[in-house]
C-alpha cells in the first residue's frame, strides 16, 4: 500500500478549507495522536485522520458562519 506524504495531505486540505497550513498541521498531528495510540494496524490511518480533519474544519466553517 502507497502512503500518501503527509505534507501533500496537509496541503490538500489546507486549499480545501481555506484554512492555513499551520492549523491543518497542528490539527493533523494531535489527530494522529489520537488515533495512533494503541492502533495495531496503521495502514490506513492516514486517510482516517485526514478525513477527521477536514470534517473538523468543515463544521467549524459551517458554526462560525
Amino acid at each position: 500500500m502507497v502512503t500518501p506524504n503527509v505534507e501533500d495531505v496537509i496541503k490538500q486540505i489546507a486549499t480545501a478549507t481555506n484554512t492555513p497550513e499551520e492549523t491543518v498541521s497542528r490539527m493533523y498531528a494531535e489527530t494522529w495522536t489520537e488515533y495512533s495510540e494503541g492502533a495495531r494496524i496503521t495502514d490506513y490511518l492516514t486517510v482516517l485522520v485526514a478525513r477527521r480533519v477536514r470534517d473538523n474544519l468543515r463544521r467549524w466553517q459551517r458554526e462560525s458562519h
